[in-house]
């Protein structure tokens, strides 16, 4: 095994460690990948069922682990 995680190990063990990060702080939290590397890894991650991405606005989004998502409060609905 690798002595170095690969970049989903990386990014999934962040949105473990904070559920509902930003997709931006994942980026800061991963100095030694690129913008491109942590999204090609959210975005492989997503499509595998393990991550989950919920837009905030202004095209901003959080992540996170799909068993985590059952724990985010839906939005009120409006009459």
């Amino acid at each position: 095994m690798s002595p170095h995680p690969t970049a989903d190990q990386q990014v999934l063990e962040i949105i473990i460690r904070s559920p509902g990060t930003a997709f931006d702080e994942v980026v800061l939290q991963c100095p030694n990948l690129t913008w491109n590397q942590v999204f090609t890894a959210i975005d492989r991650l997503n499509r595998e069922g393990a991550v989950t991405l919920t837009p905030k606005g202004g095209g901003h989004y959080s992540v996170h682990t799909a068993d985590q998502v059952s724990l985010i409060p839906l939005p009120a609905k409006i009459a």
